[in-house]
């Protein structure tokens, strides 16, 4: 990981940025919002990562600013377009903390597209530049943003399935993260398996669970179970996978455990090994095996892998008319997992008869991987401008004939929730009586270098449940 020098920490442009506001300028209100995408609403999470990591503190020191001259000098082959002085006003005049001001959406909240999720202004005139300086760094909400609003509908998803053919209670452990090896560095880990467990609880991505036990105070918050990789099968053997299964089950004689069995032949693994030659084992034994295939078209090997399953240990039909396997057997798919393969697969299953109960999947890159800015239309905007003295003179807005869906938002914001038509929107200072009366959901979480309201990970999955019912 790079050091953490704020003065560094911009797009390259955004270094001479100070003197071309307008003459006079004090003051820069700007905000973070989804302009539409992928989906209808937002789980917001992360803030409180970016506040303590990066901002809370002294966090400009004389040195940042000289290593920033000299890397801004020798980057645009130029000395005078980077302004030192700036801040070094800040390291002299303000401690080196950061005199501004954000409010956001409590963690967890879950918003429509559309809303400002948090606002951030300068409470020093002379440091109107830096609102927007951090634009390149807090846009980074989008992430965790986008991947906890990504697995929050894929809970709703396979919750629908649930609520078909088996069991509710057991969602929390119905779509699990395998994407450990799928993201491209420990804080992308750690962001995006944290974001994916405001839903579920089952992951293998241990980065997840330490950052929100560090950033906020989460218990042991993801859970897993001892299983197999395909290292593990093949040392024994492509004649002797019998013996990697016992071992297997001599080493765990109780409790869920989980063997991936396509290592050779998933359908002769599961008719004649799993299904004869382990079967009283598996049946006696106290705890559940989960079987799981590996490759293959994901619909059709599970069809036939629970087809085959059912013919040998047998099972139930619940009072909802659906199979379920007898419990001390079930099965995982993680190959080949995403937000659109994983309902079309639970669908798939429970059409042909099967409960979801059968099923849980796993997910790798498609979990923590397979979104970008743009999958929600992420975006940062500045939309109103001060002078000196406090007065508002400019609401701004950028309008692009080209695309309506880039307009921006005029105006000091905040977000309200409407009790007659229970939903969150967004009010604009343009509408001053509107404005002046309305409660702002957006909490101030730091001021001038300070961290101002702190949530845990209970008080996140407490907001979600709250967004849900208010909105609901």
């Amino acid at each position: 990981m790079l050091d953490k020098n704020l003065a560094l920490m911009t797009d390259s442009y955004k270094a001479g940025h100070a003197p071309l506001y307008k003459p006079g300028t004090g003051y820069v209100h700007s905000y973070f919002e989804s302009r539409g995408g992928l989906f209808p609403r937002n789980l917001f999470f992360g803030m409180q990562y970016y506040l303590k990591e990066f901002l809370v503190g002294s966090v400009v020191t004389k040195q940042h600013v000289e290593e920033a001259t000299e890397f801004w000098t020798g980057h645009f082959g130029r000395s005078d377009y980077f302004n030192p002085d700036l801040w070094m006003y800040i390291v002299d005049e303000r401690d080196g903390c950061l005199p501004l001001s954000i409010k956001s959406a409590p963690e967890g909240t879950v918003v429509p597209t559309s809303n400002v999720l948090f606002t951030i202004e300068n409470t020093d005139p002379n440091c109107y530049w830096l609102v927007n300086w951090l634009e390149t760094l807090l846009s980074k909400l989008w992430y965790t943003t986008s991947v906890a609003s990504s697995s929050y509908y894929i809970k709703r998803d396979i919750l629908s399935q649930l609520e078909i053919s088996g069991d509710v209670s057991g969602i929390d452990f119905k779509c699990h993260d395998f994407a450990y090896r799928g993201v491209t560095s420990e804080e992308q880990a750690a962001l995006g398996a944290a974001a994916h467990l405001l839903s579920f609880k089952g992951t293998d991505t241990v980065a997840g669970i330490r950052l929100l036990q560090k950033y906020y105070d989460a218990p042991m918050c993801g859970f897993s179970i001892p299983a197999t990789e395909h290292s593990i099968m093949c040392s024994f053997g492509k004649d002797n996978e019998h013996d990697a299964i016992r071992n297997l089950l001599t080493q765990h004689p109780s409790g869920m455990i989980a063997c991936v069995s396509d290592t050779y032949d998933i359908f002769h693994c599961c008719r004649e090994l799993w299904g004869k030659e382990f079967r009283d084992e598996v049946i006696n034994r106290d705890g559940c095996v989960v079987i799981r295939p590996d490759s293959g078209d994901p619909k059709q090997v599970v069809i036939k892998c629970l087809n085959i399953l059912w013919d040998k240990f047998g099972g139930t039909k619940n009072d909802k008319g659906y199979f379920v396997l007898d419990p001390h057997v079930r099965m995982i798919q993680g190959d080949g997992m995403n937000r659109n393969t994983i309902i079309d697969l639970y669908k798939f299953i429970v059409a042909n008869g099967y409960s979801a109960d059968n099923l849980a999947v796993g997910s790798g890159g498609g979990l923590l991987q397979d979104v970008n800015r743009d999958t929600c239309k992420f975006a940062i905007k500045a939309s109103a401008v001060g002078d000196r003295y406090g007065e508002i003179n400019h609401n701004v807005a950028k309008s692009p004939i080209t695309d309506i869906g880039k307009r921006s938002k005029e105006g000091q914001l905040k977000l309200v929730y409407d009790q007659t038509e229970r939903r969150y929107k967004t009010v604009s200072s343009m509408n001053q009586s509107e404005y002046f009366y309305a409660t702002n959901t957006l909490v101030e979480t730091f001021r001038d270098g300070e961290l101002t309201h702190e949530c845990t990970y209970d008080d996140i999955l407490e907001q979600i449940d709250l967004s849900v019912h208010i909105t609901s």
